[in-house]
């Protein structure tokens, strides 16, 4: 049986990490070790678990660390505010039969007892249009080749990390994006599983999911300018040029030309039905019409921040370093 190490970075002991624990332990998959790496020196224990004190170090500086410290043949990353369904590691590891296969992921789904905001935060990724990847947050289609993949849930050969130097620690987030991306360009693949499952709770109130999704934006800008391969995607622009629409349809009062005129209408009310579609997705999902009526407010502020710091990331931002480093 394949040894595993459960790899977990924190700032500290909190109480989703005293959640998680024993979902970990429970796992039906028991050839594995948990490693906890936080920032304090903490005389808290748990089974089968080290905890690792680092320092105030970023998180993907925190995962480099298992190169050192774990016994693993595959690191299993996890967010310190996940927890895996028992067949998470089962199902995961029969991937690495093939030996070109180098990491494994799946989706991180919001859990049953998150809180309304949490929920509505969640439900804003369920979509297409939400988030433009809603299978990382809902087991979506089939098991598939991804070049990109969240370390919330993601399973990489021990080999292969060491191989290409483990995680860029000067990006936070974004880190995750680099390291698959020097994955596949090292000829190797990234398999996304519907079955990976892990639950991972959500940002609570608006603030905080805006605060997010700022970091995604500009990073992502950032990355499609200097990492193309995987970053510079269609769907990754059409918020910023929503955001232009806009600004667009404000200049509008000042035109005398009724095709633009109609052509912007035409857009709101495409942009509507759109709101529309995701609405019955998520209730879908969700079971909750508050809740999915509440998540079209949540993505059309998520598609204006988005946009406006994707741009900043491409078009304004020369060098961006994670200010999570010591």
């Amino acid at each position: 049986m394949t040894y595993v190490s459960v790899i977990i970075p924190v700032k500290e002991i909190n109480d989703y990490i005293k959640e998680s624990i024993p979902h970990i332990i429970n796992l039906e998959y028991e050839d594995f070790e948990i490693i906890i790496f936080s920032d304090l020196d903490d005389k808290k224990t748990f089974p089968r678990t080290r905890i690792v004190s680092t320092g105030n170090i970023g998180p993907a500086e925190k995962r480099d660390l298992a190169l050192k410290y774990a016994n693993g043949e595959i690191f299993a990353f996890l967010d310190d505010d996940a927890y895996p369904r028992s067949d998470w590691l089962t199902n995961a590891i029969r991937h690495f039969d093939d030996p070109d296969v180098a990491a494994v992921g799946g989706p991180a789904v919001t859990p049953d007892d998150d809180s309304f905001f949490q929920k509505v935060s969640g439900a804003v990724f369920l979509t297409s249009l939400g988030g433009g990847s809603p299978e990382r947050y809902w087991p979506t289609g089939g098991v598939r080749e991804v070049d990109d993949w969240p370390s919330v849930n993601l399973l990489v050969k021990r080999d292969i990390f060491e191989q290409i130097g483990g995680f860029n620690s000067a990006y936070w987030p974004g880190e995750d994006t680099k390291l698959c991306l020097d994955i596949i360009k090292g000829g190797k693949k990234i398999i996304y599983d519907p079955d990976v499952l892990v639950y991972h709770h959500r940002r609570g109130g608006l603030k905080k999911h805006l605060k997010q999704i700022s970091r995604y934006g500009l990073h992502r800008g950032f990355f499609a300018k200097k990492f193309p391969e995987t970053s510079r995607k269609f769907k990754y622009f059409i918020p910023s040029l929503f955001v232009m629409f806009l600004i667009f349809g404000a200049a509008l009062p000042f035109m005398d030309n009724l095709f633009f005129i109609k052509l912007y209408y035409a857009g709101i009310l495409l942009y509507i039905a759109s709101l529309f579609v995701a609405f019955c997705q998520i209730r879908d999902k969700e079971k909750s019409i508050a809740i999915s009526l509440v998540s079209l407010f949540y993505i059309f502020l998520t598609h204006i921040w988005y946009g406006i710091r994707f741009i900043q990331g491409y078009l304004f931002t020369r060098e961006l370093k994670s200010k999570l480093r010591s």
